[in-house]
């Protein structure tokens, strides 16, 4: 299986018995699948049939989809009053004035174009037209705009795979580089603590010489690195592993992006030595910019 970026976008338009329309899909990140639809009310079980099919293919992502449609009947609809909401309306408004006589507040008069613009006092009167085959058409072009879609964030998605392995690449790499460099410091490490240890039996009269050799055993473990190592390379297996299955793995992978940092500032924090340091730096950067692509990720 690929890797499915969770950004994306298609959109497609058609024509129909004098119906018109354009369709736009599009996402970006997130951490669910949210999924918002703007489609014209009138074309009964169009949302619910877009978003059950859209559900079928998409795991993650914030996912628009809108659809703009125009009927030549639109254009012959005609307007007639609403009789019980125009008399709804002249009583709150009067109610309304004489509110605001009592309390001394004065209002602006209303004029007759504000009070059908009123909600409900209005009404379109269109003519009656059977949607069925308007609404089989529009699923049919959907289900094709769909599969572009999800094909547009597949091809993102192997790009994303692309730059990522390199990037694991890159972390086993910069590993076997930290494990050369903390055997290189092996030496000035142990020349330390035997300098060290000397100089406090020298000024220390009556200290335990097995107690203090102990201590510094202790600073010697919580300098080793072996560990971290182990496991930032086990991290790079898992990863991989991961990538090779495919499919919705992005939190999986977001996961385990935050024990790659772990381990690495815990590197850092033990290294006591400027190249080790470095090395372990070059991986928080490595570790940071693949998890910016990690957020991309299905």
């Amino acid at each position: 299986m690929t890797l499915n970026s969770m950004t994306g976008f298609a959109s497609g338009q058609g024509a129909q018995d004098g119906a018109t329309w354009t369709w736009d899909i599009r996402s970006v990140n997130a951490k669910g699948l949210d999924l918002r639809t703007r489609v014209p009310e009138w074309l009964e079980g169009l949302e619910k049939e877009i978003k059950s099919r859209s559900s079928k293919q998409l795991v993650r992502g914030n996912v628009s989809v809108t659809l703009r449609l125009v009927r030549a009947e639109d254009g012959k609809a005609q307007m007639q009053l609403n009789p019980a909401a125009l008399k709804l309306a002249l009583t709150l408004i009067a109610e309304t004035q004489a509110e605001a006589e009592r309390i001394g507040v004065a209002l602006s008069p209303v004029r007759a174009t504000d009070i059908l613009s009123m909600r409900g006092v209005l009404d379109m009167n269109t003519p009656n037209q059977d949607n069925a085959p308007l609404l089989k058409t529009l699923l049919s072009e959907f289900d094709s705009l769909l599969t572009d879609f999800v094909n547009m964030r597949r091809a993102e998605g192997a790009a994303l795979e692309s730059v990522m392995r390199a990037q694991l690449d890159q972390i086993a790499a910069l590993c076997a580089t930290a494990a050369q460099r903390a055997e290189a410091r092996r030496p000035l490490t142990e020349q330390s603590l035997k300098t060290n240890l000397a100089r406090v039996l020298q000024n220390s009269d009556g200290a335990d010489s097995d107690r203090v050799a102990q201590e510094l055993a202790l600073i010697s473990v919580k300098t080793d690195i072996t560990e971290e190592l182990d496991r930032l390379n086990a991290h790079v297996e898992a990863a991989r592993v991961l990538i090779d299955q495919g499919g919705a793995i992005g939190r999986k992978l977001d996961f385990l992006m935050q024990e790659f940092n772990r381990e690495a500032n815990t590197l850092c924090s033990k290294a006591q030595n400027a190249a080790l340091t470095e090395v372990g730096l070059e991986l928080k950067t490595v570790i940071d910019q693949m998890r910016e692509q990690v957020q991309n990720i299905e």
